[in-house]
């Protein structure tokens, strides 16, 4: 077993093609998509991380919100069905929510969980209850999910869901009870840490990004982590993330294992923002949801036929 990563690149991901769906098949077979995301403050990242996840070709799409939030999200993505989560007064969502989202999981290939959420320790709490109890279906944990695992990670990490990591910096640190400085230094290092004590795929964000497949290391498995070199500062902007989870979200749903969903889907994201660059004549002012309508066209040139 070796930790030296190996770079992503389109001729890697050529020779590690994506699951590709029958073409008798329906939007069913394609794979099916919940998204937990979104608060009436933060509308847009359920709207980002639901598109994205269609982009990298799921074929059905499942949106749960908070309530306030539910019509916005509604009326921007009409390929969705979307229903509306009980929520607190400050705008979280209530534990009451719990039995809502475990009845949408269960006819789901791939969940993603937390973009736009806001956090509560009562959120947290339900959440790390019901990721605990999911079954083994791939499940991207992002943002304010990823409190769920203050005082719940050691039930959380031994469940049956196949978690997929998309944590920044600064929440990195507080999931390892580090100082952000430490995460920035030692990425690599501290990534498959991560993905070792929480029994998960571990994406670790940069300039360059890792992959770290924990299960994988565990199990002695070679080539078990991934670097990514491509990408710029212009996907350093809001909502930016929301639309990675949702990549690595539609991947999974499609098929795809835990650690290739997120290895191919850190490559589309960073890929996106280098031909908008190129497009644009520099790296800063393209936004978010303009990354979405590059991932097709990105997945044809590499060989997918999605």
């Amino acid at each position: 077993m070796t930790l030296e990563p190996f770079a992503i690149t389109p001729e890697r991901l050529r020779g590690w093609p994506l699951p590709q769906p029958s073409h008798e098949g329906d939007k069913d077979a394609r794979g099916r998509i919940l998204v937990v995301a979104g608060a009436g403050e933060m509308p847009g990242a359920a709207l980002l991380c639901a598109v994205a996840a269609l982009r990298a070709g799921a074929g059905k799409l499942q949106v749960a919100t908070s309530a306030t939030a539910a019509p916005l999200v509604a009326s921007a993505v009409p390929e969705a069905r979307v229903v509306a989560l009980p929520e607190t007064r400050g705008g979280a969502l209530a534990t009451a929510a719990r039995a809502r989202i475990e009845a949408m999981a269960a006819h789901a290939d791939a969940i993603v969980v937390g973009p736009g959420l806001l956090e509560s320790a009562a959120t947290a709490r339900m959440l790390g209850g019901w990721l605990a109890a999911l079954p083994a279906i791939p499940v991207v944990v992002d943002a304010a999910a990823l409190c769920a695992f203050d005082g719940q990670a050691d039930a959380i990490a031994k469940g049956d869901a196949l978690r997929i990591l998309t944590p920044h910096a600064g929440e990195s640190a507080r999931l390892l009870g580090r100082e952000r400085s430490d995460i920035e230094a030692r990425p690599l290092e501290l990534g498959i840490e991560m993905a070792r004590r929480f029994n998960a795929v571990c994406v670790m964000k940069g300039a360059t990004s890792y992959v770290v497949d924990g299960p994988a290391l565990d199990a002695g498995a070679e080539d078990a982590i991934a670097c990514n070199r491509y990408g710029n500062v212009g996907l350093a902007t809001s909502g930016s993330g929301d639309t990675l989870a949702g990549i690595v979200g539609g991947l999974a749903a499609r098929g795809a294992t835990p650690f290739q969903a997120a290895a191919w889907g850190v490559f589309l994201h960073a890929a996106a923002g280098d031909a908008l660059a190129e497009r644009q004549g520099g790296p800063l002012g393209f936004l978010a949801r303009e990354l979405l309508d590059e991932i097709p066209r990105l997945m044809h040139g590499i060989g997918s036929r999605a």
